[in-house]
């Protein structure tokens, strides 16, 4: 007689109700290997789920609880924060000392030290006494692809950012080889509104940002800091690098173009693109597109895929990678699956969709 299933493994969302919160919920709802054991919240604390979003039914019909890491580790073995920055460094201390193993979709330990993240989230610095530099270093980076295999034993994980996930899986293939020089490198991001999160936020209503495409941050953007981070580990020098992004009038979906010189102008759309796909054989999240076939956001939407594309214009000897991804899924909650799948030894992409619905 074949031996009993292993039971799923508990997973407690903190932020259950942001726009990150409610794509893991929807993921892990259907996940072969997890269940949601425990909802956290601030605002909606002692409210039953059922009647906060009747709209994402869940199995166990939780009430949402005020995040106490006792209550966490009673009810989890695993936690995912989907908390404003600065936040998530309150919680992740105490979670780890009672065995709960994190992920936190938070800015908070992407920065391999604290002080490289209070020169990039000054304000928020400020705001948080935090004393967690070890906790910082020990952090695993999630960008699964470029993860190893640090990530199948971490017991913290900063998942990135959805602009430097799209820009990065476009660019580290290159500086890993040293295919293009190191200065000159520009990132050129657009992005739907949800991206802005669940809060109300003027630039984000509909008669701002509808019918109109806006450029925000477009010096010294935060995520500037953790592309460069990435983009200098895979190089083995210091990058820097030009980042603008801009809102589009889409809920969701994330295009990251990135421009770089080629060191061999000799090399071809082709040479590269059958780099990508060696690079990626092994990543079913990461799809490479044929030559002259360019991504669409459309193609992505709702899915836990990234399409790259590349492109050479001989004249200027310049690459050109788009990298199109679902800004809440791969850029975000999806990723966060991604990485817990991995952490529990399960294929990445399980419980993960890979196609769309189309249109």
């Amino acid at each position: 007689m074949a031996g009993a299933s292993p039971s799923p493994q508990r997973v407690a969302v903190i932020g259950a109700s942001g726009y990150g919160g409610l794509q893991i919920l929807r993921l892990l709802q259907d996940h072969p290997g997890f269940e949601v054991s425990f909802l956290g919240g601030e605002r909606s604390a002692g409210r039953r789920w059922s009647e906060l979003t009747p709209f994402l039914p869940l199995a166990k019909d939780l009430v949402v609880q005020s995040p106490d890491p006792e209550a966490i580790a009673a009810a989890a073995d695993f936690a995912v924060l989907s908390l404003p920055n600065g936040v998530a460094s309150s919680l992740v201390p105490a979670l780890l000392a009672k065995g709960v193993r994190v992920v936190d979709l938070s800015a908070d330990y992407r920065f391999p030290s604290l002080a490289q993240w209070a020169a990039t989230y000054s304000t928020e610095a400020r705001q948080q006494n935090r004393n967690d530099d070890a906790l910082c270093a020990e952090a695993t980076y999630g960008l699964v692809e470029w993860a190893g295999d640090q990530l199948a034993g971490a017991r913290l994980v900063g998942a990135p950012g959805c602009f430097p996930t799209a820009s990065l899986l476009a660019l580290m293939p290159l500086l890993q080889q040293g295919l293009i020089e190191g200065e000159g490198i520009v990132i050129d991001a657009k992005t739907g509104a949800s991206g802005g999160g669940r809060a109300a936020k003027e630039h984000l209503l509909l008669a701002e940002a509808a019918e109109g495409v806006a450029p925000y941050g477009v010096v010294g953007h935060r995520h500037t800091a953790e592309i460069e981070l990435l983009a200098s580990r895979a190089s083995g020098r210091s990058i820097q690098l030009q980042f603008t992004p801009h809102l589009m009038p889409m809920v969701r979906g994330l295009l990251a173009t990135v421009y770089g010189r080629l060191r061999d102008p000799g090399l071809t759309a082709e040479d590269l693109t059958t780099l990508f796909q060696v690079t990626y054989r092994d990543h079913p999240c990461v799809g490479v597109l044929p030559v002259g076939t360019y991504p669409s956001t459309k193609w992505v939407r709702q899915t836990n895929r990234a399409l790259i594309s590349v492109a050479v214009d001989k004249r200027t000897s310049q690459v050109v990678v788009m990298s199109a991804i679902d800004n809440l899924l791969k850029g975000q909650a999806g990723q966060a699956v991604q990485c817990l799948n991995v952490m529990t030894g399960q294929p990445q992409e399980t419980g993960l969709p890979l196609v769309p619905f189309y249109p």
